[in-house]
């Protein structure tokens, strides 16, 4: 953006509402008028945070375990039943009749943290009166509702066997009947090479495409087998560490500045035995013995681990925000006189994000393939917390602790700092806010108004309208135009829940929705997409003027900022508007402070974010019914210093002026 030589010339864009919506039988009342001022001299802009828009993952809807971690098996330690046996194998199946084979679980396994292994009793043969069916008896794992497998695709598998004989099983993936024949290999052994547990690895290349897909295996031979830790890997993952390749896509386009994980409650846990614990989901994935999610209701096998989540912030090219439980469940507390072993497990957390590669921890990050330390600057000590009996006293442990060894690290409290000062030291502090109606979650855009200008700055973690529409993300947008202009008080905010496996949901609401194979963004993703400049851009003086009913200024919210395309370094002047009401607007929107014929309006775009009906949302069936609509701004005017576009009534509306400097 140029230097403010001339302070006092007034470029007039006007910004006219024409456009009749009928879906809303509402027409346009010229009457319905309203002005937005914006001072976009450089002495009036203020700097917003780096880290103002970002993400948060957590282990829920089985947003992790049958989504972004790309691991296609379910339950693939046999784990999921608990440590008792025999156990529930679920959801493994039988392939065959009880004459032709008996299987169960036992406590054989090579590995001393997942002792169950699966063991398979054949009682028929390749020939003989009790022969097996042509295609064998043996197990089958039908995935997180389905596996997908697509042809041309490589696929690697990763099983470990014993047996009391020679072996010849079938790997095979199948359509869910077992029909499809998609790929398989063979694995033959001698009974000395599978006497003990034995590490098989097989590529399969897959001749078809089944979304609903399943891994079989399969034998015609008799004898006892074991079968123990099998996964199902596609190649083709997000940078090659794993993750689904779409999914981690469509939260890179989103350009997030940092990534809050594991969670949420899923740090937590109901009871502290179930909470998420790092140094159970590092090293290994065999050695990994995973844990009930008993928040959600459902096992996860920790394939998407503490190191896992710092890789894929790495990968992002974003800021971990790592969130650890405190000593404390949502249904048991650790005293603070006992607090200090949970304490010494987050300095070891940290040791293995950011230690040299010869310190105790960082040497096991160095082993995994990481010798360089991770980038992370920030910690939430526990999560929603702040009223427990325990938490100021455990709170105040940990974070002494972590400042002498980690100065430099940010702190974050479990308590809300936006309406009063803390009474202990933070550098930010969490606020969450979840509304069922999306008006409630609009008239929070002033929270922080009044909000003290000094101390910890906050950390909007969680934020969302609980039902998932246009008009829940209307009422959002609202939300973070109010976080925008506060932003000297609000660092990070983040909409929460990120992902939503569709057959596996805890929340009607998320971000974003898939199954095995397709995923689409709801309303909430789509309205954040519009925000994913405001990180580190500058923030002008915007305000609405009306001469109508107060109501329509209770309607309408807008910000400005400017901006820098970092693909080809143009500057850009952005204004969002959010129109939450029935009625269109006539909006003049006068900017000053820029030199004259400084916006090229042939070169500018606007971008609407609305639907036929403020209940709208997105499918499966329709994922691209309320989406974002990009198109150049309509040049209405002589020297480019007028401009008319259409905003409409329940809309988010983003409107780019470029910038040229004289």
């Amino acid at each position: 953006m140029g230097s403010c030589k001339s302070p006092h010339v007034v470029l007039l864009l006007y910004v006219l509402v024409c456009f009749v919506h009928q879906s809303f039988a509402i027409g346009v009342d010229t009457n319905q008028t309203a002005k937005l001022l914006v001072d976009a001299s450089e002495a009036s802009g203020r700097p917003i945070s780096d880290t103002l828009f970002g993400i948060f993952f957590e282990e829920i809807n089985h947003a992790g375990a049958g989504g972004l971690w790309a691991e296609l098996v379910n339950n693939r330690g046999f784990e999921a039943g608990g440590p008792n046996v025999p156990s529930n194998i679920d959801p493994w199946s039988i392939i065959g009749t009880e004459s032709s084979l008996i299987v169960s679980t036992d406590r054989s396994s090579c590995f001393d943290r997942n002792k169950v292994a699966l063991r398979m009793e054949v009682l028929c043969d390749s020939q003989g009166a009790n022969s097996c069916p042509d295609d064998g008896v043996g197990i089958y794992n039908p995935g997180f509702w389905g596996m997908n497998i697509e042809n041309g695709k490589n696929y690697s598998v990763v099983l470990y066997v014993r047996s009391s004989g020679s072996i010849n099983v079938s790997v095979s993936l199948t359509g869910s009947d077992g029909l499809q024949k998609l790929a398989a290999a063979s694995i033959i052994a001698s009974g000395s090479e599978v006497s003990n547990w034995t590490k098989f690895e097989v590529m399969l290349d897959a001749q078809g495409t089944n979304p609903n897909s399943r891994l079989q295996l399969t034998t015609t031979r008799k004898g006892f087998i074991w079968f123990d830790q099998v996964s199902v890997m596609p190649l083709d993952t997000y940078k090659g560490h794993g993750f689904r390749k779409d999914l981690a896509e469509i939260l890179e386009d989103l350009k997030p500045q940092f990534m809050r994980f594991p969670g949420g409650t899923f740090v937590e846990g109901e009871w502290l035995r179930n909470a998420f614990r790092w140094k159970e989901t590092i090293g290994p994935w065999e050695e990994r013995p995973g844990h009930f999610a008993d928040v959600w209701m459902y096992w996860t096998d920790d394939g998407l681990g503490y190191f896992e989540f710092l890789r894929l912030a790495e990968d992002l090219g974003t800021l971990p925000i790592w969130v650890f439980n405190n000593g404390i469940s949502r249904n048991d507390e650790v005293d603070t006189s006992s607090v200090l072993p949970f304490v010494q497990e987050a300095l070891d957390g940290l040791e293995f994000a950011r230690g040299n590669p010869n310190s105790t921890w960082g040497s096991l990050r160095s082993a995994m393939g990481h010798p360089e330390p991770f980038d992370l600057r920030y910690v939430g000590i526990g999560n929603e917390d702040c009223e427990k009996k325990n938490y100021r006293g455990n709170y105040l442990k940990f974070y002494s602790a972590i400042k002498r060894a980690y100065p430099d690290i940010k702190i974050i409290s479990n308590c809300d700092g936006s309406s009063q000062k803390l009474d202990h030291p933070a550098d930010l502090y969490d606020f969450h806010f979840y509304a069922d109606d999306a008006k409630n979650m609009f008239s929070m855009a002033h929270h922080f108004d009044h909000t003290s200008r000094s101390g910890p700055k906050a950390f909007v973690s969680e934020y969302a309208v609980t039902t998932g529409s246009l008009l829940a993300a209307l009422g959002e947008a609202g939300f973070l135009i109010g976080l925008e202009k506060n932003c000297d008080v609000v660092e990070m905010a983040s909409y929460a829940p990120l992902f939503a496996n569709d057959n596996g949901r805890n929340s009607k609401f998320s971000a974003i929705v898939f199954d095995s194979s397709h995923l689409y963004g709801t309303p909430s993703y789509w309205m954040q997409s519009l925000f994913n400049e405001s990180s580190g851009a500058t923030l002008f003086n915007a305000t609405l003027q009306t001469n109508s009913s107060t109501n329509q200024v209770e309607q309408l919210l807008a910000s400005a900022i400017s901006w820098k395309n970092s693909e080809n370094e143009n500057s850009y002047l952005r204004i969002k508007i959010v129109n939450f009401g029935t009625d269109a607007v006539n909006l003049k929107i006068v900017v000053d402070g820029l030199e004259p014929n400084s916006i090229n309006l042939s070169e500018s775009t606007k971008t609407v974010l609305t639907s036929n009906n403020p209940m709208d949302g997105n499918s499966f069936n329709d994922p691209k019914k309320v989406i974002p609509n990009r198109i150049p701004l309509e040049k209405a005017g002589k020297d480019g210093e007028d401009a008319e576009v259409a905003i409409l009534p329940y809309s988010l509306t983003s409107i780019d002026f470029l910038i040229e400097s004289s």
